[in-house]
Parts: C-alpha cells; sequence; structure tokens
C-alpha cells in the first residue's frame, strides 16, 4: 500500500472515532447522563494515562495478553492445520465437515462453566475458551483458500518434479496464505472479546477483572478505562497483524 493511501485510510479511520469522543463529551455536558455513570472522556483518559503509569495496572494487561496470545496461538495452530489436511484428504474432510457444522454456531462461552470444573479458575480454562471461539474463523478461512487453490498450479508442481507431499506446503499453503491471514484477522478481533469477557465472569486479574472491580465499587472512571484499554490493545494488534500480512503479501497483486 502506497503511503497516500495509507495516510487517506488512517484519517478515514480517525475520523468516526472522533464523532464518537464528540458525542460522548456532548452527552456528558449537556447533562444527558450524570458524571457517575457516563465520565467526561478527558476525565477518563488522563485516568487511563495515570494508570498505564501503574505497575499494577500493566501487570493486568500482561495477564490479559498472556491469555489472548496463548488462546489465539493455539487456535492458529490447530485451525491452520486441520483446515490444510481437511482441503487436501476427503477423508479428513468427511470427519471434519460435520464436526464443524456443529460446533461454529455454538456460542462457546457457554462451555465456559464446564472449562471452569476441568480446567479451574487459573489461565488454562480462559486460554482454552480464546482457543476455542477463534479456532473456527481460522480453520474455515484456511480451508476455503485451500480448497480455492488452482488445479493448474499442482499440476504445474508436479510436472516440475515437485514431490507430491511436498505440494502442500510449497504450492497450496503459500497460495492459501491470504485466506488465512483474513482467518487470522477474524480470530484476532474475537480473542479480544472473549478473553476480556471470561475475565469478567471470573478471574482475580486481568482488564475485565478491573472492569467488574471498578463497577461493583461504583467507580465509574475506572470502569471506562479497561474497556479504552482493551480497544486500544485489539487496534494495536490489528494494525501488527496488517504489517504482517503487508509484508507476507508484498508479491502478490492485491497488496
Amino acid at each position: 500500500m502506497n503511503p497516500r493511501a495509507l495516510t487517506t485510510d488512517t484519517l478515514l479511520g480517525i475520523v468516526p472515532i472522533a464523532l464518537l469522543i464528540a458525542l460522548w463529551q456532548a452527552i456528558s455536558s449537556f447533562g444527558y447522563a450524570p458524571p457517575t455513570l457516563l465520565p467526561p472522556p478527558g476525565q477518563v483518559f488522563m485516568r487511563l494515562a495515570q494508570q498505564l503509569t501503574d505497575t499494577t495496572f500493566q501487570e493486568e494487561i500482561a495477564a490479559t495478553l498472556f491469555r489472548l496470545f496463548a488462546g489465539f496461538s493455539i487456535a492458529v495452530i490447530l485451525g491452520v492445520s486441520i483446515g490444510l489436511a481437511a482441503a487436501a484428504n476427503p477423508a479428513i474432510d468427511a470427519v471434519v465437515r460435520p464436526i464443524v457444522r456443529v460446533l461454529a454456531p455454538l456460542p462457546k462461552v457457554a462451555l465456559y462453566p464446564a472449562l471452569l470444573l476441568l480446567l479451574g479458575f487459573g489461565h488454562e480454562s480462559k486460554i482454552i475458551l480464546v482457543a476455542a471461539d477463534a479456532l473456527f474463523p481460522i480453520l474455515l478461512s484456511t480451508y476455503y483458500g485451500a480448497s480455492m487453490v488452482e488445479q493448474k498450479l499442482i499440476w504445474s508442481a508436479m510436472a516440475a518434479g515437485t514431490p507430491r507431499r511436498q505440494i502442500l506446503f510449497k504450492v497450496v499453503l503459500p497460495a492459501a496464505v491470504p485466506s488465512i491471514l483474513t482467518g487470522c484477522r477474524i480470530g484476532l478481533v474475537i480473542s479480544c472479546i472473549v478473553v476480556f469477557l471470561a475475565e469478567m465472569i471470573t478471574s482475580t486479574d486481568g482488564l475485565g477483572h478491573v472492569l467488574v472491580t471498578a463497577a461493583r465499587t461504583f467507580q465509574a472512571v475506572d470502569m471506562f478505562v479497561p474497556l479504552i484499554t482493551i480497544s486500544l490493545l485489539g487496534l494495536i494488534l490489528n494494525g501488527l497483524l496488517q504489517g504482517l500480512r503487508s509484508y507476507l503479501l508484498r508479491g502478490f497483486p492485491e497488496v
């Protein structure tokens, strides 16, 4: 993407956020909502700046990021592996397809009580919940990308002497990378949502726990801080993934 297009996209992304903050300020200024429920944005952002320099709050962010990255990494490994295997092998496809049809629409948070009983209240239950939710977008995107690889590419590789067992990794996987990365972006957004929700339900640390604690003590400003923090983290992680996508796909016409 050229610098001019990047600048335009950045400005277009900033405008709606600025309008949302302006609306928030107007609602607060004109008294449509009491400050105890909706504090002014300036007060919230000042508190956010203070919290970001606090060691305890940094540890809460670290706990959330650890669960997010661990669950997302598991989802990427399993999703890409199963998706490629199902696309390459009809027998595996016949097994995976009905399982995906049954489990993909299921709200995975409904499994959280069972995960708590099996794995406890520590990191494990939250990591597995994140992985379960992020798995299916990555798996489906990988399967779709691998299935859509043009057959003539495979034939050309075979004609050039590429062993059949290496075609999956030398032809199919590189051609499916754009679709895989799209699934990863969707899975990353889901991971941010799910880890925050899991920490809100049951946790002794993490950004979700900070929000619930602030809500229970009627600290409206402190309640908005973790919300904005997880939004910023999602924005940063999405930007990093987009940068990785541009780097990996620099030879593709669409980038």
